[in-house]
């Protein structure tokens, strides 16, 4: 089956922005998550979608992409020759005439699988960053054999009906002549050898699953859905070949005051109405401590107030968000009667017209808050 377009897999045009791509993501990353939706599609959507915004991110990967889609420079005349999947003349040519195909070297170095692991933080790990360790199951060389797959003293042998190649001819006659049709060996696997005595560890494969411990450095302003490359963590190559990188998806847990929007942090503070109508000075929690806080007089239910440079540092390192107070007005459910007595007095006076209350009134109002 042929890769879905990466513009569509994000519901995006060709003329998104970077922003535009970044806010796609984050939205269906968090949709098609395997830890928030236990649709048996969601996995393979999720992957869809981290892949699509790994090309479209990237500067240099999305111009490739743009010019030749999916199947890169190298391939021509937009993807895979025949049917997409990488047949073409001389695939063609080969099947007829015996020639000497495309298959790679079965003994040649090859990289390593990469792997994948969601990593779940606390809001302000996510904020400030942290040095961790991490324990994930991933393949390793068996430490018996070092990866050969034989047992101690033993050896591999090369495969006698490849003849080391990892594939067999198979010759048909048909109406349009003799046809050659190479296919991979079945008695090696491909692979060009064969293992007489097998590593008792491994069973002959090489690799054996561990549980491994690896340190990580979580990023200062990391965010839900963001993704963090460590390279060599993956698993092992074969023959020889680099070790394979390990992703660590972040999803970050939500926080009982602070809500984050990209670098900025939003809080609802509550107001008393005295507070709110009087004016005062307050103490405000940020992500960096308490700050002290001018209310003006006359601050009315949903004003915001920004505060510079108090939200969170770019993880890309373009300077630092701003925490934003959104203030909420309370009414008072219970009171005395002594405060009853003075907002009777206070709608007494007030009337229809709020702008003409007497500065008097709010004069005693204050001194009564304050015990004088």
């Amino acid at each position: 089956m042929s890769k879905r377009d990466y513009y569509e897999v994000l519901g995006l045009s060709k003329s998104a922005t970077k922003d535009e791509i970044r806010k796609a993501y984050r939205s269906l990353s968090k949709k098609y998550h395997p830890d928030l939706n236990k649709d048996e599609n969601a996995e393979d959507k999720f992957k869809e979608v981290t892949e699509a915004y790994e090309v479209l991110s990237d500067d240099s990967k999305k111009a490739n992409y743009d010019q030749f889609g999916h199947a890169g420079p190298s391939q021509g005349f937009g993807g895979g020759g025949f049917g997409g999947d990488g047949f073409g003349f001389e695939d063609i040519f080969s099947s007829f005439f015996g020639g000497g195909g495309r298959r790679q070297d079965p003994n040649a170095p090859r990289k390593g699988n990469d792997l994948q692991y969601t990593m779940t933080i606390d809001f302000m790990e996510a904020v400030f960053g942290k040095s961790t360790e991490i324990e994930i199951p991933k393949e390793e060389e068996c430490g018996t054999c070092h990866g050969s797959g034989a047992k101690k003293g033993t050896s591999a042998k090369t495969c006698s009906h490849c003849g080391g190649s990892g594939e067999i001819s198979v010759t048909q006659d048909t109406p349009l002549g003799r046809m050659v049709n190479r296919r991979a060996c079945h008695h090696c696997g491909g692979t060009g050898k064969i293992i007489p005595e097998k590593c008792a560890t491994c069973r002959g494969e090489g690799k054996v699953k561990k549980m491994a411990k690896i340190k990580i450095t979580i990023p200062e302003g990391v965010d839900d859905g963001q993704q963090l490359r460590v390279s060599g963590q993956g698993e092992p190559g074969v023959n020889g070949g680099p070790t394979g990188d390990l992703y660590i998806v972040f999803r970050v847990k939500s926080h009982e005051k602070f809500i984050r929007e990209e670098d900025d942090i939003y809080l609802e503070l509550g107001l008393s109405y005295p507070q709110a109508a009087l004016g005062d000075e307050i103490e405000v929690p940020t992500v960096h401590g308490d700050v002290k806080l001018k209310v003006p007089a006359g601050t009315q239910s949903g004003t915001r107030f920004r505060l510079r440079g108090k939200g969170v540092k770019n993880v890309h390192g373009r300077g630092i968000g701003d925490q934003h107070v959104v203030v909420k007005v309370v009414t008072p459910k219970k009171m005395n009667e002594k405060q009853k007595e003075l907002m009777r007095q206070f709608a007494a006076i007030g009337g229809d017209h709020p702008e003409e209350y007497s500065s008097s009134l709010f004069d005693k109002i204050k001194r009564t808050i304050k015990g004088d």
